[in-house]
């Protein structure tokens, strides 16, 4: 699926923030890249993204240049079994990073189930709150801290993240301080409250999970089997978006239509499975705004195909919203947070 680009509705004061380069994304094989140093520039920090199936890492300088970076399929889930430790050590190997950097983690590296657990940081909070919150890992030649995630205690709402409050700290020190929604696309998304630098409270939609369990292990499997890919502008995408935020409460009902469609009007495969992603899209808009004013502005940290369908729903939807890259918002998260930890 290709980046949608017609019909965006943006806001203007975020367009310096989509001229922002952004770091290419490359999957499978460790992929490792150097740069030349910008004059007069030396390195400070190593950042790291440490995903639950990926690793990401970046040896930046104080501005923020990236002199070198590290791409892996080595998540937690393997680095739980090889050893954190060793894993980050061959790849400052791999870039001969200096002993004396230190080294900041955000991601499930501070799981539970992680290297060290960094905890959860209690919302409503000053995002610079996950700063103080950062944990050094004990036992190390050199200062390696992981950030913590953020909990939302709320008996009728609970909610955790990690990783994402790295994003935000990133991705709003490009916007004003007014009051806005951020929505962080995946396999879990997250919508956020903020206003004025603080987080008042999040909400996680399962999107991506029950997208890929619907479409690969239901009765709309057949339905789906045979679609092309498709994109935020396609028709049947968008009209689907716009239905299902208006009857919400109908969105059993929609999905079965996708099966009868078939049956008895020669509903094809692609129209399909670009309903049934306008359906799980446009329901958790729908569920994001359940708390929020409908014209509350909507900033989107995401990339890729997944960010340029969100885009397409948000302009179905007549609704305002800028674009943040995610790489670029968590890489300058950890930037921002380690000039602070190490000023």
């Amino acid at each position: 699926m290709s980046q949608a680009h017609a019909h965006r509705r943006r806001s203007r004061r975020a367009e310096p923030v989509s001229r922002i380069l952004s770091i290419k994304r490359h999957h499978g094989a460790i992929h490792n890249r150097r740069r030349r140093p910008p004059i007069m520039s030396e390195p400070a920090f190593i950042a790291v993204d440490w995903g639950t199936t990926s690793f990401r890492l970046w040896l930046l300088s104080r501005s923020g240049a990236v002199l070198a970076e590290r791409r892996s399929a080595e998540g937690m889930t393997t680095a739980a079994r090889t050893g954190f430790a060793e894993v980050l050590q061959s790849h400052l190997d791999a870039i001969g990073a200096p002993d004396n950097l230190p080294v900041l983690v955000c991601g499930m590296a501070g799981a539970r189930q992680g290297w060290v657990e960094a905890g959860y940081i209690d919302v409503p909070a000053a995002l610079s709150a996950v700063l103080d919150g950062a944990v050094r890992v004990p036992g190390q030649a050199r200062d390696v801290r992981i950030l913590p995630g953020l909990a939302q205690r709320d008996k009728n709402a609970p909610d955790v993240m990690r990783g994402e409050e790295t994003q935000l700290l990133g991705a709003l020190a490009s916007t004003d301080a007014g009051e806005k929604l951020v929505c962080m696309p995946g396999t879990h998304s997250k919508w956020v409250t903020v206003k004025g630098g603080d987080v008042t409270g999040f909400a996680t939609f399962m999107t991506g999970e029950l997208f890929e369990v619907i479409s690969k292990q239901t009765i709309l499997s057949h339905a789906v089997a045979e679609a092309d890919a498709f994109t935020g502008e396609h028709e049947a995408f968008r009209a689907a978006v716009r239905d299902i935020y208006a009857n919400p409460q109908l969105a059993t009902n929609r999905l079965f239509t996708l099966r009868s469609g078939q049956l008895l009007h020669g509903l094809t495969a692609t129209d399909a499975k670009a309903k049934l992603s306008g359906i799980m899209i446009g329901l958790e808009i729908a569920g994001a705004h359940a708390n929020a004013r409908r014209d509350t502005p909507v900033v989107l940290i995401g990339s890729g195909a997944l960010g340029a369908l969100y885009e397409g729903a948000f302009t179905a939807l007549d609704i305002q919203y800028t674009v943040i890259d995610a790489d670029e918002a968590v890489r300058r998260g950890l930037l921002a947070a380690a000039n602070t930890i190490w000023s």
